[in-house]
């Protein structure tokens, strides 16, 4: 089985959504309104560079594969992506990133603590809507969550030796860092189905989250910041150790080799060294291996598809599977 081939905007899949996610925008801002001037001056520059809502997309698209019978999805999915914005503002502030999406991130603009205080403003008023709907079952989940999103950045932090970093450390990363939330939010769409399509829901976010990020990931060695909206290279001048590279280390040369190390080891890498070693990433396969790679986890992803009814929902769910794929910003 194969996921299918035609392409498929985000725009597309969100179309027959438009007006529940315009609700879930609504419970977002009302989520976060603060009667305090800072707060609601950086409320005000985060909506702005806030991203596609492809969380909460996928979480509605989970609850109308399932039946459509849960009355709080909306607010789910506000929630679900307050977290995810909460987890972007502290990335930045951790990776010292000066864009997100093209626009100057909280901790550029303003400062490191205000981007660590308001990350936690955001989490604690997602708790806070968590508590208020009286139900330990989203609560359970999202709090999961969260738990394992900061273990991965842990994990990201822990690695000393970037040369040493495996693949299967790598796995365990995106698992941890954004396959979980993916894999929350379909799971939290189909909290009222039976064990069977909840489980197959939360597999198929997985799968379907790792794939997110590998992708994420080859963006940032093949297209500029036109359309990452981050600078060229982004992860390399970060020191981070992605699928491409990890994949392409073991067949470069002893000169290639040392580029990488020396590029790692420098604290400002410049444009001609991050150019030379994704020119010797690409000599050595590490962009087609993670290309593959994305292609098998969404053969996982489609399968887990199969457990649930036919209907126009779960055509999505598929057809979300073919954007992740093929995206390109």
């Amino acid at each position: 089985m194969t996921p299918q081939t035609v392409p498929v905007t985000l725009a597309e899949l969100q179309h027959p959504l438009r007006l529940r996610l315009d609700q879930v925008e609504q419970e977002l801002r009302r989520i976060v309104e603060a009667d305090f001037g800072l707060i609601s001056e950086v409320n005000a520059h985060l909506f702005q560079m806030q991203g596609k809502m492809f969380r909460p997309t996928l979480l509605l698209l989970a609850e109308e594969a399932i039946g459509g019978r849960d009355p709080r999805a909306t607010l789910l999915a506000a929630v679900t992506e307050l977290i995810h914005l909460a987890t972007l503002v502290h990335d930045d502030s951790v990776d010292h990133s000066v864009l997100r999406r093209g626009m100057p991130t909280i901790n550029s603009l303003f400062s490191h603590q205000v981007s660590v205080i308001m990350g936690d403003y955001l989490y604690s008023r997602a708790v806070i809507e968590l508590v208020r709907l009286d139900d330990l079952e989203p609560l359970r989940v999202l709090s999961r969550v969260t738990n394992e999103m900061t273990v991965g950045e842990m994990r990201q932090l822990l690695a000393h030796d970037p040369l040493e970093f495996s693949e299967e450390q790598y796995d365990l990363l995106i698992r941890a860092k954004t396959a979980s939330l993916v894999s929350g939010a379909c799971e939290i769409g189909a909290l009222r189905a039976g064990p069977a399509e909840r489980g197959a829901l939360r597999r198929f976010g997985e799968a379907l989250g790792m794939a997110f990020q590998i992708v994420d990931d080859l963006l940032d060695y093949t297209e500029d910041a036109s359309v990452t909206g981050k600078p060229f290279g982004s992860d390399l001048r970060e020191h981070k150790v992605t699928l491409p590279l990890i994949a392409a280390l073991p067949r470069m040369d002893d000169t290639e080799r040392r580029a990488v190390s020396r590029l790692l080891h420098s604290p400002e890498p410049n444009d001609d060294q991050i150019a030379d070693v994704i020119t010797a990433v690409a000599r050595a396969g590490g962009l087609e291996y993670a290309r593959d790679r994305t292609l098998r986890l969404a053969q996982v992803a489609e399968a887990e598809l199969d457990v649930l009814p036919p209907s126009t929902a779960r055509d999505a769910l598929r057809a979300s599977i073919t954007y992740v794929i093929d995206r390109r910003r």
